[in-house]
């Protein structure tokens, strides 16, 4: 079984952790993107490279910001000799809501630098196509784990019932302003947690 790495933020992990994220969506970075006809193309297969993270059937690590027992020499920051190379060995930022009751107290590691025997969670990816971003439905913005994000945010649209609307905002605290109206191509593709 292939096996791919992604990268999620602490809140969108979170919503993983809570069940209330199920899909992702991605920017299509295909130069060659304005030459094919679109019209023709009912998803990924007509494009001119494969979406990134595989296909239904594949699996997905997810890498998040974390922090383990042991410095950069291998050497265990509370004294102990024997560790394994094993999640149970780790800090992750997505858990941390007091940091005093954090065991020890080095640097965060970013998410892009997180090997495989860190990551504790494991997607299964159930479905993928490609869209235009702003014609996600309001089932699929709120499978992206909008109102979940929202409500750790001091945002404007916290409040509101409208996950489109809601995602609108996460999609461009992400990829900055304007991005939504830009309206890229994206692939978004669907997934399942599983459990080890």
């Amino acid at each position: 079984m292939k096996e791919r790495p992604i990268l999620f933020s602490a809140p969108m992990v979170r919503a993983i952790l809570a069940g209330t994220k199920t899909q992702t969506r991605r920017v299509v970075k295909d130069r060659h993107i304005g030459q094919i006809d679109t019209s023709k193309l009912p998803g990924p297969a007509g494009w001119s490279r494969p979406m990134p993270y595989g296909k239904p059937g594949y699996r997905l690590w997810v890498r998040e910001t974390w922090q383990s027992h042991h410095n950069q020499n291998g050497e265990r920051l509370d004294g102990l000799d024997d560790w394994k190379k094993h999640p149970r060995e780790c800090f992750y930022r997505a858990d941390e809501s007091d940091p005093s009751t954090r065991p020890m107290s080095g640097r965060w590691r970013p998410s892009i630098h997180m090997p495989r025997w860190a990551s504790r969670i494991t997607l299964e990816v159930t479905g993928v196509r490609v869209e235009r971003l702003q014609d996600i439905s309001e089932a699929d913005a709120l499978a992206e784990g909008s109102f979940s994000w929202a409500g750790e945010h001091d945002t404007p649209v916290r409040d509101l019932l409208e996950a489109r609307l809601v995602y609108r905002q996460l999609w461009e605290s992400i990829n900055g302003p304007g991005s939504w109206d830009a309206n890229p191509w994206v692939w978004a593709a669907e997934f399942k947690r599983v459990k080890p």
